[in-house]
């Protein structure tokens, strides 16, 4: 039988500055943003383009901040409103977790859309360039959500299954004496780090390796992310639940499922269009 680890969730404590793991894992994900970033100026059709090191390097200050302030806007406003309206001054508190991927994807969007005007780009052709660095840093926070013993699973239906664990009741001290949830459950933080981040990524770099219409990269990662999301959801404790012809759905179901609709319309508009991107004009 597996018990979660219950790692202390302070990597690291310098005097009266306590460094969280959850937050390491952000600095993870920015890290690799910017490593995957290089590699992908360098691949020939983006090259072409006319992106540079200091196009990534200025975007990720946007992006930071479109990362942060929607993913936590998204947490209070998507999942837990009368909670954080009822403990305001918890909104601030980012390292305790809590971070939600479509508060933080429109934040993104949002960040974008200043920094293509500032660099006189189409915010259609940053999407496609940006999105197959973003699920290696999602993975992060899911690894991150993951070491905070947040987002527990569902009760596995085999009890058996080997990699099912007693999940720690995060509402009580996790110590010396943790209070366990009950039954054995799916962990559902690394479900979602392998197959809404890892596999999303890896398809998603091999489709981006070559030239793609205007949109398509931005509305493939948009797609596969939505679908990835809507199956790992099955394993995974609802924040809230629903039901949508007589059938249930989460609260991340229901967030993901614009995406998939979206997604497709995007991906018929762009190679009914069959456009590419231009480089800008520079004076």
């Amino acid at each position: 039988m597996l018990i979660h680890p219950m790692p202390n969730p302070v990597a690291l404590q310098l005097g009266p500055v306590a460094i969280h793991w959850y937050g390491l894992m952000y600095v993870l994900a920015f890290a690799l943003f910017i490593a995957l970033g290089r590699v992908r100026i360098r691949q020939p059709h983006i090259a072409a383009l006319g992106w540079k090191n200091q196009d990534l390097d200025d975007m990720l200050f946007y992006g930071m901040l479109g990362v942060v302030v929607g993913g936590r806007l998204g947490e209070v406003l998507f999942y837990r409103p009368g909670y954080f309206f009822a403990n305001p001054i918890e909104i601030l508190q980012v390292w305790h977790g809590g971070m939600s991927f479509h508060g933080g994807f429109i934040g993104v969007l949002i960040a974008m859309w200043f920094w293509s005007r500032k660099a006189k780009r189409n915010l259609l052709d940053v999407y496609d360039f940006i999105a197959p660095m973003v699920p290696l840093g999602y993975a992060c926070g899911r690894l991150g959500n993951f070491i905070n013993a947040e987002l527990p699973g569902r009760v596995a239906g085999d009890q058996t299954l080997p990699w099912a664990m007693l999940w720690p009741d995060t509402r009580y001290p996790l110590w010396p004496d943790p209070v366990f949830l009950e039954g054995l459950r799916h962990p559902s933080p690394i479900y979602q780090m392998l197959v809404d981040g890892l596999l999303v990524f890896i398809i998603l770099w091999l489709f981006a390796r070559h030239a793609r219409p205007r949109l398509a990269v931005g509305a493939m990662y948009t797609l596969l992310y939505g679908c990835a999301r809507f199956f790992t959801e099955y394993f995974r404790t609802p924040d809230w639940e629903t039901t949508v012809l007589g059938l249930p759905i989460t609260s991340g179901q229901v967030l993901s499922l614009p995406m998939i609709v979206a997604a497709i319309a995007m991906l018929v508009w762009s190679y009914r269009r069959k456009a590419y991107g231009v480089a800008p004009v520079t004076a």
